[in-house]
């Protein structure tokens, strides 16, 4: 019971992958693999957002932190800064780990060690520990999301693994929606202390569903054998310029939207005048055309390949976010016409990402979870240095737009000029293009 979970069909341990060179995106998934169950993609939903409810569940308590340890607010933010650093960092360490030590081992030690950090920080004296266990929380829930990610890899690949990754946006979208308003009303009954608590029995709840229904997707004799070999996957990936360029995708992705939500409650709020209630809604409008642009893409990639669908997404979402950029300089059309551009933005910024990642992914089936370690630390490195830049330039209408517009750019220079995506057949070599399901399903049979 502990190490059999269904996906809604029985699924097959894949045949052992070369350790010498990458399974091409087209390679097709196991036909009795390709459909997973509600509660699977549920399960690994959970598991890729703990990180994202860490973070944002803790938000409104920020002032109250300030205030209760008495220290300022940047020290304050610092907690933030500091607990996705650790995650990066875990994403790093925890990956490699699990090639070698298979899947489960270290998601149930790093989700254990989340939820002794939580209560720790629950019962920080003063800000530095707070600081400190922060940085160490996250480092540790980092487990959680790269092991979800190896797991959909060692399971599924191109198109499949593009579907699935997009279902789970619909799982991972709720956090930034809910998790602030969940965690003002948990501090504003009982304290910010009490955030913290709830975290670890998030934690302890996750740990036991890992435990009982995770499956061990990674069988003994397809593990790196040696501590030699963890770690040098990531020279390995480092010499794929393509992983490397496919892997930069989805940063410059979550580039664009932490931009948006960095600067969007300067901008609607002070520059625009929208009450609290007013810039909730349009927040949750954006965040019901994040998680719908999400399954949309889910549904193309069922008759296209992922790389067909990014060459076109990345080239319109550059034109929308130009169009914003005008729009904020002008000032034509007003709140209404930023407004719907910046839906149409947001709707879009999901199509990248769960496609890059699946392609890049399918590149190195055989250290999958470095892999996916490299591209969740690319994906907290880039849009973590790449947002703050908002509040740098003034944190007005023009310099959301402009950091948006050099997020959408970066995007679509790197798939121009690092990838093959734009010559003629390019997108099929390379093992960047990938089997539609029906081609794959043909070349089962």
């Amino acid at each position: 019971m502990g190490h059999e979970m269904s996906t809604g069909e029985p699924v097959p341990t894949p045949a052992r992958p070369s350790t010498t060179a990458a399974a091409p995106a087209g390679t097709p998934a196991p036909a009795a693999a390709l459909r997973p169950s509600a509660k699977y993609v549920l399960l690994l939903g959970v598991m890729t957002a703990l990180p994202a409810i860490t973070t944002d569940i803790y938000l409104p308590s920020l002032p109250d932190v300030a205030r209760d340890l008495d220290t300022s607010a940047a020290a304050a933010q610092l907690t933030m800064t500091m607990m996705l650093v650790g995650g990066a960092a875990g994403q790093l360490v925890i990956g490699p780990l699990s090639d070698r030590f298979g899947r489960r081992l270290p998601v149930l030690i790093g989700v254990a060690l989340h939820v002794v950090t939580s209560l720790l920080c629950a019962i920080a004296p003063a800000i530095i520990p707070l600081i400190g266990l922060r940085m160490v929380q996250g480092f540790f829930n980092a487990s959680a999301s790269v092991v979800a990610m190896a797991v959909i890899r060692d399971r599924f690949v191109g198109p499949d693994a593009s579907r699935l990754l997009s279902r789970l946006m619909l799982v991972i979208g709720v956090a930034p929606l809910f998790a602030p308003s969940v965690g003002g009303l948990i501090a504003g009954q009982w304290g910010w202390r009490a955030v913290f608590v709830a975290l670890a029995l998030y934690g302890a709840a996750l740990w036991v569903v890992v435990l009982l229904r995770l499956p061990e997707t990674l069988p003994r004799e397809r593990r790196l054998a040696s501590a030699r070999g963890v770690w040098s996957g990531y020279r390995v990936l480092i010499r794929d310029r393509h992983f490397v360029a496919l892997a930069l995708l989805p940063g410059l992705g979550l580039a664009v939207l932490m931009s948006y939500v960095v600067g969007s409650p300067f901008v609607l709020r002070e520059g625009f005048g929208l009450t609290s209630g007013q810039f909730a809604l349009v927040f949750a409008i954006n965040g019901i055309g994040l998680v719908g642009g999400a399954q949309v893409n889910a549904a193309l990639v069922r008759r296209y390949a992922p790389i067909q669908i990014i060459r076109v997404a990345l080239p319109i979402s550059f034109v929308l976010v130009l169009a914003l950029l005008v729009l904020a300089l002008t000032g034509a059309g007003g709140l209404p016409a930023l407004l719907v551009v910046l839906f149409l933005t947001m709707s879009l910024v999901n199509f990248t990402p769960p496609n890059a990642s699946a392609i890049a992914l399918s590149r190195h089936g055989e250290r999958a979870g470095t892999a996916a370690a490299f591209i969740g630390a690319l994906q907290a490195g880039v849009s973590g240095v790449v947002a703050p830049l908002v509040g740098v330039l003034g944190e007005s209408a023009w310099a959301m737009a402009t950091v948006m517009l050099a997020g959408a750019g970066g995007a679509l220079l790197v798939l121009a000029l690092a990838t093959p995506a734009y010559r003629r057949g390019g997108w099929t070599e390379g093992g960047l293009g990938g089997a539609t399901v029906s081609e794959a399903a043909a070349e089962a049979r």
